[in-house]
This record gives structure tokens, sequence and C-alpha cells, in this order.
């Protein structure tokens, strides 16, 4: 027993670092957006267009990740996953040019978009039930570290070292990350076999099917897209320049701001997913989260932003707030059979990262086209404040699992 409890934490500790990276390169841009812009000579589009290619790649295979990882194992698509997030961030920190930087933005993508997923899956059958939740929020905290990583400190830190150092440096400990999880991860305790909840064993696609065709799966989705989606574009990216342009800051200012905003997040996530799993509900802190975090976008528009310490404010309700998402994770493998957690999780996974996708991209293409860099911002932030009452519409039909799998009964209530 004391053997497999320290496996646990083993296995545990090592798909948080995996998820620690992938948070570190999806906010990483924001904090170089200078020195990128600078070095490749962007425009704005070009930036948004750099950061998002992570989130193409991220949003294409989710779905496939989910698959993978029910099929062939987290440990193998941990592994894989990092050998080519490694070698896309050496890429980036060599490229010569605009086209080789985004392949290996592309390649990042491509190589940490499997953490989460294999993380959740992990968490699935190494603890308990009722318990997942709170897991996957410590998960989510460990994951959102390396966002606060690469917000302030990162930005204090190419003041001292070359942002190329920074990618060299990000590949080499992702390709020693790999190697680990190789010799160490197993995908399950050592004589444990699939749960008798679960259905009979079927061909990859049907499984898929029943996920897509399951009404309780898509809630979740809109909710990430929602949620995630802005909280994921704001932070990753424009948050830096909006708040210099529009509010005045420094970099180093704006950056503590989206540090704030990072660890508001993962605090309240911790929080949010122990207390769900003690009073055994879900839907309520969903409604009530994505409520607040609509309301937080509309006060940017506001002159309540402008009085002294009242962005650092809305930065801290939209943290706190956004944890929201965290649960749509965990009801979506409640409604769903325990052995396709992995495509259930990934299917409302895919909505944030496809939203970023869209969002920041369009987001540059108005700050392009405009002469008035602060009403394309306050533009910018109207679009993000529409993606997050998405959010509220879809917290609405979240199912209320009551902290169980419930799929095979249909009682969602």
């Amino acid at each position: 027993m004391e053997r497999k409890s320290r496996l646990r934490f083993a296995v545990f500790a090592l798909a948080g670092t995996a998820f620690f990276l992938s948070f570190f390169h999806r906010v990483a841009p924001a904090a170089l957006s200078q020195d990128l812009t600078r070095e490749f000579r962007l425009s704005s589009a070009a930036l948004g267009t750099l950061s998002a290619t992570y989130f193409y790649v991220y949003t294409l295979m989710q779905l496939p990740t989910g698959v993978l990882v029910d099929t062939l194992g987290p440990r193998r698509v941990l592994t894989a996953g990092g050998l080519v997030s490694g070698g896309g961030s050496l890429l980036m920190g060599l490229a010569g040019s605009f086209g080789a930087a985004a392949l290996g933005r592309t390649l990042v993508g491509l190589g940490v978009s499997v953490a989460f997923v294999s993380t959740l899956k992990l968490n699935s059958v190494w603890f308990d039930e009722r318990r997942f939740a709170t897991v996957t929020g410590i998960s989510t905290v460990l994951g959102t570290s390396g966002a606060v990583a690469a917000a302030a400190p990162l930005a204090w830190l190419v003041t001292k070292v070359s942002w190329r150092s920074v990618f060299l440096a990000t590949g080499l400990v992702s390709l020693v990350v790999a190697a680990v999880i190789w010799l160490v991860v197993r995908d399950r305790p050592e004589g444990m076999r699939e749960t008798s909840a679960d259905p009979p064993e079927e061909h990859w696609t049907r499984a898929l099917s029943s996920v897509l065709r399951n009404p309780g799966t898509w809630p979740g989705f809109w909710v990430n897209l929602g949620m995630a989606g802005t909280y994921l574009s704001f932070v990753g990216l424009w948050a830096v320049p909006y708040l210099m342009k529009v509010h005045g800051m420094t970099s180093i200012e704006a950056a503590r701001h989206t540090s704030l905003m990072v660890v508001a997040l993962a605090a309240a996530g911790a929080a949010l997913t122990a207390v769900s799993d003690r009073v055994e509900l879900r839907r309520p802190f969903v409604i009530v989260s994505a409520i607040v975090y609509f309301a937080s976008w509309l006060l940017w528009l506001t002159g309540f932003a402008s009085k002294p310490g009242m962005s650092s404010a809305i930065c801290l309700a939209l943290g706190v707030s956004a944890s929201g998402f965290f649960l749509s994770w965990v009801t979506a493998k409640e409604v769903n059979p325990p052995r396709f957690s992995g495509m259930a999780v990934s299917l409302v996974n895919s909505g944030g990262f496809l939203a970023v996708g869209i969002l920041q991209p369009t987001i540059g293409w108005l700050l392009d086209r405009s002469e008035n860099q602060q009403a394309a911002f306050r533009f910018g932030i109207l679009i993000l404040a529409g993606f997050a009452f998405l959010a509220v519409l879809g917290s609405f039909f979240i199912p209320e699992t009551r902290c169980r799998n419930i799929w095979k009964k249909g009682e969602a209530a």
C-alpha cells in the first residue's frame, strides 16, 4: 500500500509538471509580445496569429487526444507530447523567421495539447471518484502556476536574458520531463481492471459517437467556450497590451495584473472544486460563477475601471469567477461511461481553445484596422463579454450529478 501511495504521488506530480509546462507556453507570448513584435516585425494581427497557432492545433487535437488516451493510455500520450513540445520550443528559440517561429509554436501546441486530458484520465483511475473534482482542482493549480511563471516573473526575466534562452531552456526541460514520465508513470494501479460500471468493450468510433450524442456533455462545452476561451484570450495575449494602452500601465504593472488573475483562478479553483465535492453539488456553482464572470467583463467598459485600485479588483473578480469552468470538465466525466472519460473531457475542453483561436486574431485584426487603439480595445472587450454570456446560457443546462457517475441511470437533474 505504501508503494502504491508513493507511485500515486509520483504520477500526480509528473502529470502536474507536464500541465505546468502547457500553461507556461500558453501564456508566455503575452509577456514576450514586445520582443516577438520587434524581432519578427509583426503587426498586431500577425502577433495574434502567432499566439493562436498554439490554440488552433490544441483545439483540433482535443478529440483525438481523448481517443488516444482512452485507447493507448496516458503514459504513452504524455511522453510523446513532451517530446514534440520540447522540440517545438527549441525551434522557437532558434527561429530566424516568422515562419519558423510559427512552426515551432504549432509543434508546442501539438505537444502540450495532450497534457490536460491525460492528467484528468490519470486522476480518474488513481483517485476515488468522489474526490475527482478536488484532485482536478489541485492539478489545475499546478498547471496555472505555469501561467503565473509566464506572467510577471517572465516579464522580469526577459529584461535580464534573451527571450530565445527562455524557449531553449523550456524545450530542454520538456524533453527531460517526457523521459521521466515514460520511466515512472503507469496508466493505472497494478491489478486494477475496468470497473463494472463500464460498458462492454467497443470500437473507439462508437464510443466517441456515444459521447457526442449525449446531451449532458454539451453544456460544459459552451461553458468552456465562454469562460475558458475569453479568459485565456485575455491573459494569454491581450491583457498586457490592453492595460498598457487603455490604462497607461507599464509592462511590469500590466503583467502583475495578469499574474493576479492567474493566482486568483488557481486559488479559487482549488477551493471551489473542494467545496463542490464536500456539498455534492455542481450546477449552482457553475451558474453563479458564470454570471459574476460576465458582469466582471462589463466593468471594464464603465468608469469604475479607471478608479484607483479598481483595475486590480476587476482582474481579481475575473480570476475568481472564471474558476467555475473547472466543474464543466468534472460533469463531462460524470455523465459519460468511465472508460470514455478522456473523450468526454476532451470534447468539453475543446470549446475554450476554439474560442481562443477565434478571439486572439480577431482582436489583433481590430487593432490593425483602427486608428484609435483605445476604442478598438474597448470593442474587443465587448466581444469577450459577448462570448462570456454564452457561458451564462450554457451554465443553466449543466447536469447536476451530485458527484457521482450517472451515465447508466440517466438521472441528471
